[in-house]
């Protein structure tokens, strides 16, 4: 199996990206032993966060083995290429950035980045799908 010069190029950028997932986990563990106070909202969509960037980059790297195997050109390879990865930056940003705040108990206006990033991600593995199943 060959990777296009795109896909490789991405795939060693998402892997640079594991570093900063790292880093998320060392700060989870300061929120588990409640050196940062958090409400139970908050650190249940930091673990979210945190759990969705870590799956979701995995999902990136192996969606990029298989976009090249299929016919995907243009828009849709690209949709196909980038859909999860995208994805991975709006989740895991979209749980962050809505339960940021002192004190929150409830998602703020935020909450739509998480959306937008769902969305992503089904565009990214229907559009993969669907060209794997037609190559």
């Amino acid at each position: 199996m060959t990777l296009s010069d795109p896909s490789r190029m991405i795939a060693g950028v998402i892997l640079l990206t594991i570093a900063t997932i790292e880093f998320g986990g060392w700060f989870m563990t300061k929120i588990v032993r409640g050196d940062v106070p958090m409400t139970e909202f908050q650190k249940s969509f930091a673990r979210a966060g945190h759990g969705h960037a870590g799956v979701l980059v995995i999902l990136s790297l192996v969606g990029l083995l298989y976009v090249d195997s299929t016919s995907l050109d243009g828009f849709f390879l690209w949709v196909g290429r980038l859909g999860v990865p995208i994805a991975a930056i709006l989740m895991s940003g979209g749980f962050f950035a809505s339960s940021a705040g002192k004190d929150r108990t409830k998602p703020n206006q935020f909450i739509w980045i998480l959306a937008v990033g769902a969305a992503s991600l089904a565009a990214g593995v229907i559009t993969l799908g669907i060209g794997l199943l037609t190559a």
